[in-house]
């Protein structure tokens, strides 16, 4: 604390002593590094935003092709059913004339 004072102190001495030449080239040069931080985090914010729009789109797309397969998956699924639907029919047709055939016989 006995250092901070006599540091403040000279400090506020140092910037007293500056001529307005020098005060405007120290606001001029706060006023580009406070620009330079606004665009630094504009450019972040926007990479930021671009990167979750990219991930969205792969997740979306990584979803559309899942349920394509499933789909796809179920149409195979159903079209076996129906054949095995099918043959099941026509071996019970089958059966049931071979059945009348050797009645009549």
């Amino acid at each position: 604390m006995k250092f901070l004072l006599p540091a403040v102190g000279v400090a506020a001495l140092a910037l007293a002593a500056c001529s307005p030449n020098t005060r405007e080239e120290t606001a001029e040069a706060g006023n580009a590094i406070a620009a330079d931080a606004a665009a630094t985090t504009g450019n972040a914010v926007s990479d930021v935003e671009a990167a979750s729009d990219r991930a969205l789109d792969s997740a979306g797309a990584a979803m559309d092709n899942a349920g394509d397969r499933l789909e796809a998956g179920a149409e195979r699924t159903g079209a076996a059913i129906d054949n095995g639907a099918d043959r099941a029919a026509d071996e019970t047709g089958e059966a049931l004339e071979n059945t009348g055939a050797a009645i009549r016989d």
